[in-house]
């Protein structure tokens, strides 16, 4: 068998391993194949080892990029990513921002709890507590599928929300009356013990202006004393001397 450079030849593996495995100077042994024989014959490599190269033209005027001394400063910065959502909820919490101090229920079963929720029912959905999302869930509902403008549905959507939280609020109250009456004791509310630490605030305050007051005054009298004493140390001194 002939050597040389073409037997190196990526597109000659292949034969010359099929002649090394039909080699007849062993014949009681028995060769089995590779396995990459039969992938290689169906499957053979590229005779150009290396990538081409695109043609490069020379630059025109017209082409030449331009120039920075200094990186763009949005070179790593993420995409911004933006929902339909967003902006409805910006709306609707600009207008009620008391309801983002309401406590939020951030736990979900399974993470695809907004797959079980109908808001072409209205606001009251099973498993979710009624908040500024159903606002904006139901509004976007009635601008895609009900065929609404956006002001429109806020409207819509926001009534209803008014007359839920009302019922709520009632609901709360009256649960709250008929306990009282049962004996019940719910401590004090927030407004007392928002106002009993304001008070106790402004009473601190009250002693410590009374304090400095008093000290300013102190000072005031002391130095208006030494002033009408002064001549008189001096006239001692002077006859002393």
């Amino acid at each position: 068998m002939a050597r040389g450079p073409s037997r190196l030849l990526a597109s000659r593996v292949h034969q010359t391993a099929t002649e090394h495995l039909s080699s007849t100077i062993y014949p009681n042994t028995y060769n089995p194949p590779p396995p990459w024989v039969n992938a290689l014959a169906n499957i053979p490599p590229s005779e150009i080892w290396t990538r081409p190269y695109p043609e490069q033209h020379s630059l025109t005027p017209l082409h030449l990029p331009k120039s920075r001394k200094t990186p763009p400063k949005s070179l790593y910065r993420p995409t911004k990513i933006a929902h339909p959502e967003d902006r409805l909820r910006k709306d609707f919490y600009g207008d009620h921002p008391w309801e983002l101090a309401r406590p939020k229920l951030l736990m979900e079963i399974d993470g695809k709890d907004a797959r079980y929720y109908d808001w072409s029912k209205g606001m009251r959905q099973k498993g979710m507590k009624l908040s500024g999302e159903s606002v904006v869930q139901r509004q976007l509902w009635l601008m895609e599928v009900g065929g609404m403008t956006k002001k429109q549905a806020y409207d819509k959507a926001r009534k209803e929300f008014y007359q839920l939280r009302r019922f709520e609020e009632t609901e709360a109250r009256i649960a709250q009356e008929e306990a009282r009456a049962y004996g019940a004791y719910f401590g004090k509310t927030v407004t007392q013990v928002g106002m009993e630490l304001e008070d106790k605030e402004y009473n601190a305050w009250l002693k410590w202006a009374g304090e400095e007051i008093e000290g300013q005054e102190m000072e005031r009298q002391a130095a208006y004393a030494n002033d009408i004493d002064l001549p008189e140390v001096e006239g001692e001194e002077v006859v002393d001397a």
